[in-house]
């Protein structure tokens, strides 16, 4: 278990911790020392040999009183990802067995919950049986933004045709508002700009709070730099006003924040520093 928020159980579901791309790529606006700022703020997160971030690839479990919830499901197997070769077709059980490390199997969970619709955050919402692509998980219902599937509607890549379409045609998928709220614990906060629909998830429990970032965030190193583009936001500036108020009010409530691309252990939380933030793990 990462940690317990009050009577929510949080486990890490680890699926990928490798490099990924470079620094000077992720962030095309940061500037050429943009490297050595993340090194500087997160000690060993740049891979020496190739110069890349070394970013986990990791959903959330959480374990309510009523529910099962898994908070993304990574990139999943067989899945066709050319673009990333090192993701395409992938044949690895790390994520179920990580699910079963937390005690629970696909048929324990209660809820998938897509905080956007990108590869590496929706990939085991299906898997490949013989020859079909299937709910992974047979009695979920999946929470996805609705503006996010609009969007992957309308482009209808394999993306959209191997990791979502399934799950809806299975009568599985509900499309979602911000604002959502799952049960008494989990609700969906608004955070555009990644992709249109982009959520962080808050979970509260009694006195204690926590917040799952998704991708509205992607290294601790945008704490002192929320100003940072990514270069996968599909709206840089809207994504720099949905960080600068995630920040902002974790900085407020003093919550726990977890970072699906944080560096391990991706769990600590966000102090006000001047007109920027710090990290405190």
């Amino acid at each position: 278990m990462l940690c317990k928020v009050g009577d929510v159980e949080v486990w890490r579901i680890l699926e990928i911790h490798a490099p990924f791309l470079t620094a000077e790529e992720l962030f095309p606006t940061a500037g050429p020392d943009v490297r050595a700022i993340v090194e500087a703020h997160v000690p060993g997160g740049v891979c020496a040999q190739s110069g890349q971030l070394i970013l986990p690839i990791q959903g959330f479990l959480l374990k309510t009183p009523t529910h099962n919830v898994l908070v993304d499901s990574c990139v999943g197997n067989d899945k066709t990802l050319p673009r990333r070769p090192d993701w395409n077709k992938r044949s690895s059980q790390r994520f179920i067995a990580s699910l079963t490390a937390a005690g629970l199997d696909v048929r324990d969970v209660d809820y998938v919950l897509c905080t956007h619709l990108h590869a590496d955050h929706v990939g085991w919402n299906t898997r490949l049986e013989d020859g079909r692509w299937v709910p992974t998980f047979p009695n979920a219902r999946y929470l996805m933004p609705a503006a996010d599937e609009a969007y992957q509607r309308e482009d209808n890549s394999d993306l959209y045709i191997e990791s979502v379409l399934p799950v809806i045609e299975a009568g599985q998928a509900e499309l979602v508002e911000t604002g959502h709220k799952l049960g008494d614990h989990v609700t969906l906060i608004p955070t555009p700009g990644h992709t249109p629909g982009h959520v962080s998830v808050e979970i509260t429990s009694g006195a204690r709070c926590a917040l799952i970032t998704g991708d509205a965030i992607h290294t601790t190193a945008q704490f002192w730099h929320p100003e940072w583009h990514f270069t996968f936001d599909s709206d840089a500036e809207m994504a720099v006003t949905s960080r600068r108020k995630l920040l902002e009010s974790a900085s407020e409530t003093g919550c726990i924040v977890l970072g699906n691309h944080f560096a391990l252990p991706s769990i600590g939380r966000v102090k006000a520093d001047k007109d920027a933030f710090r990290w405190e793990d």
